[in-house]
């Protein structure tokens, strides 16, 4: 197989992670996978911090222990992946691992706190590009908010303001009393974070990773068996990078959705938490934009006891068996230089799209016809055969909890060639919904040009071992430029729209 037609992203995203490592062992579990994935970011700072479960240490070492065990597997990893899209040498890595304040939460706001070197890093890191910077908290937020404080005390307000623009922070909920303290006192900051009481993790979307034993939610919706500790063992805890990721004490990697936000395999859109992705849903807490924060949401799931579960924590779990055999597969390659050996995901293209992630774009006319044909999508893999499945994800669509009410079905039919040699689903025709659904404002009762947009998921998934899934999400502006199907009268409540809707 030619290397360049392996998947490939064009534009990595600028990626910094501020860890309490080992206050417990999902922290260096999140890292192995990180390193794994590693080729697909920009990894501009790795800083270890404290947290409300270890408040005065930090453990840069325990770092290092893992990144040395990454340089055993690099070479490896480099034999399956695009010659534009390489993994860096172990020492790039080790030169980046710097400790944030060794004190708790505000304390290192305090006017004899010292500058740690990692909120340094950051600000440097802030100041090198104009690109945003994901900083991914796996523990307390202090570092930034040091950084903060520090920025606000030395630039002007006009050099803060475009310093906080470049910001995207993803925190695995609150772990020391200065996120609130970030949230409130710079509102601005794009903040994506779980907000419920201190310490009741069970209630947060990233626990959807691999939570549900641990903490009891939507019992018989994921299955659990990718994250048990037999499944672990044969097909994670392997070879030299393997060794270094260790059994898990609470639930396994409970950090690891702060970066699947970010992989770039054609699902999610990083500067739209409401699309979701492998990383989980999230929308904003304030619809009059005062506040940038995103906090949790549902999605309604048909789990695999045959019933729909409805949860922020199923936004994760939905894709748990795509995204575990993909970390599989990356673990088999980093035992293996020999491509053949190993499984690679597939190349998605939808109406002659893009080969990368990027979303596809269109207008439609309500009550219309679309067709969408990935045939020309194909397996680096010799021999793979490709399964195709569409999906109208209608989470993303809806405005409040009752999607099925709000909004309204696609209707997708394969028209495949299959006797011609076309795989099955992968050429599908798209019945838009009628005006009256999707393009009437909800209480005046008009029609409007443009209405709902709709979301599309094609999961194309190899029959290799793991089997590995590459998705296109096509976004459909749906539009109405003859104004069909408004109501003739204004309604005042949502009751009314509810009977007037029928």
């Amino acid at each position: 197989m030619e290397a360049q037609k392996l998947r490939k992203v064009e534009q990595k995203p600028r990626v910094f992670v501020i860890s309490d490592i080992s206050n417990e062992p999902d922290d260096a579990e999140s890292l192995v996978r990180f390193l794994l994935y590693s080729n697909e970011f920009d990894v501009r700072g790795l800083v270890a911090c404290t947290s409300t479960w270890m408040p005065r240490v930090t453990h840069c070492d325990d770092m290092e222990k893992v990144v040395r065990a990454y340089g055993q597997v690099v070479d490896n990893l480099n034999a399956h992946v695009h010659p534009d899209n390489t993994y860096q040498p172990a020492k790039y890595y080790l030169d980046m691992i710097k400790s944030g304040p060794q004190c708790y939460g505000k304390e290192a706001l305090a006017a004899d706190a010292a500058l740690s070197e990692g909120t340094s890093m950051l600000l440097q890191r802030l100041d090198e590009s104009e690109e945003p910077l994901w900083v991914l908290f796996w523990g307390g937020t202090n570092t930034l908010a040091q950084a903060l404080q520090y920025a606000k005390q030395t630039r002007s307000d006009a050099e803060n303001t475009r310093l906080r623009a470049k910001l995207r922070v993803y925190t695995i909920s609150d772990q020391d009393d200065t996120s609130m303290w970030i949230r409130t006192k710079f509102p601005d900051i794009f903040y994506i974070s779980s907000i419920h009481g201190w310490n009741r993790y069970g209630l947060a979307t990233w626990t959807g990773i691999a939570g549900e034993t641990h903490y009891g939610f939507d019992a018989g919706g994921p299955d659990s068996t990718k994250i048990s500790k037999d499944w672990i063992k044969r097909h994670i805890q392997i070879g030299p990078l393997g060794a270094a990721y260790p059994d898990f004490m609470f639930i396994p990697e409970g950090d690891t959705p702060t970066f699947l936000y970010l992989i770039q395999n054609g699902l999610g859109s990083p500067e739209h938490p409401d699309w979701g992705s492998w990383g989980g849903r999230y929308m904003k807490t304030d619809i009059g934009g005062a506040s940038n924060h995103y906090s949790d949401v549902p999605d309604h799931v048909v789990g695999q006891d045959g019933r729909k579960h409805a949860s922020n924590q199923a936004t994760i779990w939905r894709w748990r068996d795509a995204y575990q055999n993909d970390f599989a597969a990356r673990m088999q390659w980093s035992l293996h230089k020999d491509f053949a050996k190993c499984n690679h995901a597939p190349i998605v293209v939808v109406n002659d799209s893009t080969l990368g992630p990027e979303p596809l774009h269109i207008e439609a006319e309500v009550e219309s016809e679309v067709v969408l044909d990935a045939s020309k999508s194909y397996d680096p893999d010799a021999g793979d055969e490709l399964t195709f499945n569409w999906m109208h994800y209608k989470d993303c669509s809806a405005t409040q909890w009752s999607v099925d009410q709000e909004v309204p079905d696609i209707l997708v039919t394969d028209i495949s060639r299959v006797a011609d040699g076309q795989r099955a689903r992968s050429v599908v025709r798209v019945k838009m919904p009628g005006p009256e659904k999707c393009a009437v404002e909800r209480f005046s009762g008009k029609a409007q040009e443009k209405g709902m947009i709709m979301h599309l998921v094609l999961s194309v998934t190899d029959n290799g071992k793991p089997a590995l899934t590459t998705y296109k999400r096509v976004v459909v502006q749906l539009t109405n430029p003859e104004l069909k199907g408004g109501r003739d009268r204004a309604v005042d409540s949502i009751a009314e729209v509810v009977h007037a809707n029928g």
